[in-house]
């Protein structure tokens, strides 16, 4: 048996996978966030382990025997969280969450410090990064700065509290601005540019690689006679790859999650800083990945479903069949936008609203505009060379077939929704657990899920999508500009 653990934004979940690839039992518990102000957000790593007990406790109440027979645990986790801790270990602050936003002026700092950060690390300094988040720190916490002694991202600091020992796996790894991806080493260039040395970093592993052991006392609470063996495991979006068997160059996946993500395998390092592309190792030896990100996906219609007082279910089912665009058009950047675009201030909004426009409408417009961002993604990495001709679709967005078939419309691409619901980032992780207790070849183990029929680009609707794609692009350096009068404005007075 196997246990996968995803510590997600929304929620920690943990899944028992047995020898067959099973799911035997799953446990899931909610997460909230703090925006203390604007722009920001922020967790209590408290709340993650207080979770991860939940979840555990529960698939102990359900399923003893099984959990007592885990050999292998794997950790996934949300990317770039920046967990500060002193030399005690003691956790200093909340987390700086991925979608954080503050540290757009560091960010420029960094790139002016380091002309070479991007084909280093492989990414354009971003303010979701915890490297310009430890800039951030030093200038306005720097009581905080000063005492801290190790920083780990959210899952490693799962593995401390649950093995005692820090340690970081490659793909999680790579979202730190930290890391030589394509040496898969700690940077020390890179790291003297925030104040620190590789002695506040984590041991580094592969993502199948041992990474500890499950502390005595967890054991005997979960009634394990054997300590579990932990994987490297991965960030969330590898391990999702790792979970769809995406892990020969050339396989692709989108993720309609709280962000939205445009995940493509590669067999090497290929960084595309200029469209603000993701280039990451990969959960296996010798592989990488690209991504192109938007921020708010299904955070996007969360939020509107919030503003409407309806449930999003309510509100898909309220669009019915799609025939043609909406007349109105959205911009999903309620938390800035990373791919193409690296503006963490910019801000979302409709455009075209009429009176006669109804919420359906807006619904309809939200869905594409999510659909417009990634469409941005798709453009980004094929000027990086990477093509993609076909996409599994994952993530609680894809349970929405009108929202899949405008996808594949804007996109020009196949999808392929799964058969059954998949388990995300925890599936992927449970796989990583099993290798890393057997050390079976990945490809034996790491297998496509069973697909629904394609999801086919509609000619009608995409023709009409490619001019409305034109209008949204003219969009965004308005509001950009609008942004930036609005700060200028407020600075001045």
């Amino acid at each position: 048996m196997f246990i996968g653990i995803d510590l997600g934004t929304s929620g920690l979940k943990a899944i028992l996978v047995d020898e067959r690839q099973h799911v035997v039992g799953s446990a899931s518990v909610p997460l909230s966030l703090s925006r203390p102000r604007p722009g920001w957000s922020e967790q209590d790593s408290a709340d993650w382990w207080a979770a991860l007990l939940a979840a555990i406790d529960g698939l102990r109440e359900r399923h003893p025997r099984e959990l007592a027979a885990v050999a292998g645990i794997g950790l996934s986790g949300q990317m770039h969280g920046a967990v500060l801790l002193d030399a005690a270990d003691t956790v200093l602050r909340p987390c700086i969450l991925w979608n954080d936003t503050r540290a757009s002026v560091e960010c420029r700092t960094l790139e002016e410090q380091i002309p070479d950060l991007a084909r280093i690390a492989g990414n354009r300094a971003m303010p979701g990064f915890p490297a310009p988040k430890l800039l951030w720190v030093r200038k306005h916490e720097p009581e905080i700065f000063a005492r801290v002694a190790r920083v780990l991202l959210p899952k490693a600091w799962l593995r401390l509290a649950m093995t005692g020992e820090a340690i970081e796996d490659m793909s999680d790894a790579s979202g730190t601005l930290w890391l030589d991806v394509g040496g898969r080493v700690w940077s020390d260039t890179l790291l003297a540019a925030t104040g620190l040395t590789s002695a506040a970093m984590p041991r580094l592993v592969e993502g199948n690689a041992q990474a500890g052991r499950l502390r005595a006392d967890l054991c005997q609470r979960w009634g394990m006679t054997n300590a579990p063996v932990f994987a490297g495991g991965a960030g969330d979006n590898a391990a999702g790859a790792i979970g769809l068997g995406a892990i020969r160059a050339g396989d692709a996946f989108v993720s309609l999650g709280t962000s939205g993500v445009l995940f493509a395998a590669t067999d090497r390092f290929r960084p595309y800083p200029d469209a603000t592309v993701h280039a990451f190792c990969h959960a296996l030896p010798g592989l990488w990945h690209q991504m192109g990100v938007t921020l708010s996906a299904a955070a996007s219609l969360a939020w509107w479903a919030a503003i409407a007082g309806r449930h999003e279910a309510d509100l898909l089912a309220e669009i019915g069949t799609v025939r043609a665009p909406s007349e109105v058009l959205f911009l999903p950047y309620l938390a800035g936008e990373r791919t193409p675009h690296n503006d963490g201030s910019v801000r979302g909004g409709f455009a075209g609203l009429a009176a006669g426009t109804d919420r359906a409408a807006m619904t309809q417009a939200v869905l594409e505009g999510v659909a417009f961002s990634l469409r941005d993604c798709l453009d980004a990495l094929a000027a990086s060379g990477t093509r993609i001709e076909a996409a599994d679709v994952i993530g609680g967005g894809s349970r929405s077939n009108a929202w899949v078939r405008i996808l594949a419309s804007v996109l020009g691409v196949p999808l392929h929704p799964l058969v059954e619901g998949e388990h995300g980032g925890a599936f992927g992780a449970a796989r990583l657990g099993r290798l890393s207790v057997t050390g079976e070849d990945p490809a034996e183990i790491c297998v496509p899920p069973v697909r629904r029929d394609a999801i086919e680009p509609e000619r009608d609707l995409a023709e009409a999508y490619a001019a409305r794609l034109a209008a949204y692009r003219r969009l965004y350096p308005a509001m950009r500009d609008a942004v930036v009068a609005d700060q200028t404005t407020a600075t001045s007075a």
